[in-house]
């Protein structure tokens, strides 16, 4: 797959959103708590009914790193969420497969969201990563807090996440494009 980019534009944001709620719930709110957590996929892929049903925070120890994590349940997800899993078992895969009783692959969680972006006229190189560097790219432009922003996604040094959500790259892009000797 290689490196993928973040969606920066807030606007095609919301058009994955629609087509991603037209696909269903589950692939719809896939998309939220990516974007809205920075949780990586293989976290939000392993969750359960039971990890957020009744509760103000998800909290789950990372697969990657193994460190813990507590995450807030939002406004920007906490609503669909608790309207998806409304009867469901807690011992249920949050995103259950159509082909049993497992939770979907990383592989069909990129399939639900490349095609999303395609079909939002998206260009940039996506994977199951962009929702992680989007969820980064807009905490940092409203925030513009790095050491914090570096602290929820467990990086090593604030110049890594800087490279990791594309900061970088759009600084640079910004001030060469006029320049001239």
């Amino acid at each position: 797959m290689g490196f993928v980019e973040p969606i920066r534009d807030c606007v095609k944001i919301e058009l994955v959103k629609r087509i991603l709620k037209r696909n269903g719930m589950r692939d719809y709110l896939l998309f939220l708590i990516g974007i809205n957590s920075g949780l990586r996929i293989s976290d939000i892929l392993k969750l359960k009914v039971k990890d957020v049903a009744d509760v103000d925070y998800i909290e789950l120890k990372e697969k990657k790193t193994g460190k813990y994590r507590k995450i807030p349940i939002t406004a920007s997800f906490g609503t669909p969420l608790c309207e998806y899993i409304y009867g469901k078992s807690p011992n249920e895969w949050l995103f259950t497969s159509q082909r049993g009783e497992k939770p979907i692959t990383r592989i069909q969680a990129y399939r639900i969201i490349s095609n999303a972006c395609i079909k939002a006229g998206i260009t940039e190189k996506i994977g199951t990563h962009t929702l992680r560097k989007t969820f980064g790219y807009h905490f940092y432009k409203k925030t513009k807090d790095v050491a914090l922003l570096q602290s929820i996604l467990n990086h090593s040094t604030p110049s890594v996440t800087l490279r990791y959500i594309g900061i970088n790259q759009d600084i640079i892009d910004s001030n060469l494009k006029d320049f001239s000797l």
